[in-house]
């Protein structure tokens, strides 16, 4: 499968190395409105550049398109391009509005392509096991979850485009909240309610948020929590999932995040506390598992983990606790 990558910055690296590591996908065009940082991301890949998207949409080899814009281009790239039957992965938020995500599902359905989000927390090590005890049965139903998600920044970071509304869409719930909602959705299915506070403690980003919390419950009773900052000065990523006999732990993202580790406890009212600990070694591979998933469900026909509409749902989620903060309530979905 021949891919072309809108978006030169750090995620449109890490997408070309994860194509490399696939066999049988190559990336043939790479395109960024800074010539530099095509030319550079292109001799590394050993593919061709462009400045304007419009040509790797348009180039009639090219069977699928990786967006990695910032989010105000998203739709309107990822609609030109399965307009001519490409197939598109888009960096998570899939788009700026719930009108833009809308549109773009719809396109995706009528032209018959495979349309994902970007939420490559689905596919890290970690996470994927305590999925996996979870679907085995080993804690049983779930209860509740609980998220906490955040980095501190670094010089500057409020002059960067995510402090810019038009551009972002939102804050910190937008930018690394979502995946946590993402999460919170591949475990427990929809939610009927939504409550949420926002603040803007320390960065000069208002009235974008840098910090969200934000709880969640469905229509069963089972209620998930989130705390997403970017005022966690050491980053950290800790999510927790308690069944009715036990309860699963994915920490750590590698990197600055810590070593990455599966937990799995069960409940016993009498026996010693006991639990199993997997850790996970090496580089994240998270990329690359998610773009092999991809290629096989467009290989497959047939829709892909995160596709278009769930990618849609969590923006839902991000504004159903935009309007909960700013109207004082909960709000039902």
């Amino acid at each position: 499968m021949k891919v072309g990558i809108v978006g030169a910055g750090l995620q449109g690296r890490r997408r070309a190395q994860a194509l490399k590591a696939v066999d049988g996908s190559e990336l043939v065009l790479v395109a960024d409105v800074r010539q530099d940082a095509a030319a550079a991301l292109a001799a590394e890949a050993g593919c061709l550049e462009t400045s304007r998207w419009e040509e790797v949409v348009a180039r009639d080899d090219v069977e699928a398109v990786i967006v990695c814009t910032p989010p105000h281009l998203h739709a309107e790239i990822a609609v030109s391009a399965m307009r001519r039957g490409k197939h598109v992965l888009c960096e998570k938020p899939l788009a700026r509005t719930m009108d833009e995500g809308r549109e773009m599902v719809k396109v995706a359905q009528q032209e018959g392509v495979r349309l994902k989000c970007g939420f490559n927390l689905r596919y890290h090590p970690a996470i994927r096991q305590a999925r996996r005890w979870y679907e085995d049965g080993d804690i049983g139903e779930i209860d509740s979850i609980r998220c906490r998600y955040g980095i501190g920044g670094r010089p500057g970071y409020d002059r960067e485009w995510r402090a810019e509304g038009e551009i972002s869409g939102g804050g910190q719930l937008m930018d690394q909240g979502i995946h946590a909602l993402d999460l919170f959705r591949w475990f427990l299915g929809d939610f009927a309610e939504v409550f949420g506070f926002l603040a803007t403690r320390f960065w000069d980003v208002a009235p974008l948020e840098d910090n969200a919390f934000v709880l969640l419950r469905t229509a069963r009773g089972q209620v998930a929590s989130l705390h997403a900052s970017w005022t966690q000065w050491k980053p950290l990523f800790c999510l927790e999932i308690f069944g009715r006999d036990g309860y699963v732990i994915a920490e750590g993202l590698g990197g600055a995040y810590g070593s990455e580790r599966a937990i799995l406890g069960r409940r016993d009212f009498t026996a010693p506390f006991g639990e199993e600990v997997v850790e996970f070694r090496g580089e994240d591979r998270s990329w690359e598992e998610e773009w092999r998933e991809f290629a096989s469900a467009i290989s497959e026909g047939r829709e892909p983990s995160a596709n278009g509409r769930e990618g849609l749902e969590a923006l839902r989620l991000v504004y159903a606790a935009y309007a909960a903060s700013s109207e004082g309530g909960v709000v039902r979905l």
